[in-house]
């Protein structure tokens, strides 16, 4: 369940802020929190826990951003830039890598990865399905609370969805614009509908 009132704002080299009033006060990093958040997630089945994306790793929080920790066993590549949780379990984590700003996000120099973790255990790789690391820029994740397990995936080479929370991957056959992946996924932000 969500809690009324609070909003967590991922600030890129600014950290991730919070309010519990809807907005009125805010407050800013704490000693220990993410200071280069690219995404922030949460789950409403863990309603003070907080997942951050940061160019500076990854951080968990369980108090509503109070505390931070930062489980980083198992990653190889610590410049994160998506993070996403499955619907049914606030313990299965993916998140997006790269070795640096360089490899995320131009496809003539990326070289992205994509990590899970559960409960305590270490970071690995979750690439099966996947597209190669070399060429593909970082992936920006999406779930939806009615969909328990999925989580959609997308790059400069395509849509992809996983029905086991981010243990495999399935192309979607759906049609991209051209050149719309060029650039990587944000500019398909900008495309009219």
């Amino acid at each position: 369940m969500s809690v009324a009132d609070r909003v967590f704002v991922a600030i890129e080299a600014g950290a991730l802020v919070r309010t519990f009033d809807g907005g009125r006060t805010w407050r800013d990093r704490v000693h220990g929190g993410p200071y280069d958040t690219h995404t922030a997630a949460t789950n409403p089945l863990a309603p003070g826990r907080i997942y951050s994306a940061a160019g500076d790793g990854y951080f968990e929080s369980t108090d509503a951003g109070d505390s931070w920790r930062s489980p980083m066993d198992g990653l190889k590549h610590r410049y994160l830039v998506g993070v996403a949780v499955d619907p049914a379990d606030p313990d299965a984590v993916m998140v997006s890598a790269t070795d640096g700003p360089g490899s995320a996000y131009s496809p003539r120099t990326a070289e992205a990865y994509v990590y899970r973790k559960t409960e305590l255990k270490r970071w690995e790789l979750a690439m099966s399905g996947l597209p190669e690391p070399r060429g593909t820029t970082a992936t920006r994740f999406a779930t939806h609370a009615g969909e328990p397990g999925v989580i959609y995936a997308a790059n400069n080479r395509g849509l992809f969805k996983s029905d086991d929370a981010g243990r495999s991957w399935k192309a979607l056959d759906i049609p991209w614009p051209e050149p719309g992946l060029a650039n990587g996924v944000a500019v398909l932000a900008c495309l009219p509908e």
